[in-house]
């Protein structure tokens, strides 16, 4: 998903615009980790971007997604750009004999 989201609507009040991108957000993520995974994969892994627009968009973490579109709404901002790109992985063992 490689989104920008605008939160002004001439009949949808802005906290609700807000709600909603959330909710797409989390609906997308939803859909993605119910995929089929690959033989080789335990889980899926997001690769994230953030930020007021495409050009600026910083990496944060999968579960930082909502706490940013919450400081968007603090800050009274109309868009956002979003990006999450789901990629299977492996879990790393922790090896505690090499002690």
């Amino acid at each position: 998903m490689k989104k920008t989201f605008t939160l002004n609507h001439e009949k949808i009040k802005y906290p609700r615009m807000v709600d909603a991108a959330k909710h797409e957000v989390k609906k997308y993520l939803k859909r993605e980790r119910n995929k089929t995974l690959p033989e080789d994969a335990d889980y899926w892994a997001f690769d994230c971007k953030f930020g007021q627009t495409a050009e600026d968009a910083q990496v944060v973490h999968v579960a930082e997604i909502n706490k940013h579109i919450s400081d968007i709404e603090a800050k009274g901002l109309t868009s956002f750009y979003v990006e999450i790109l789901a990629r299977p992985a492996q879990r790393q063992t922790l090896d505690l004999d090499d002690e």
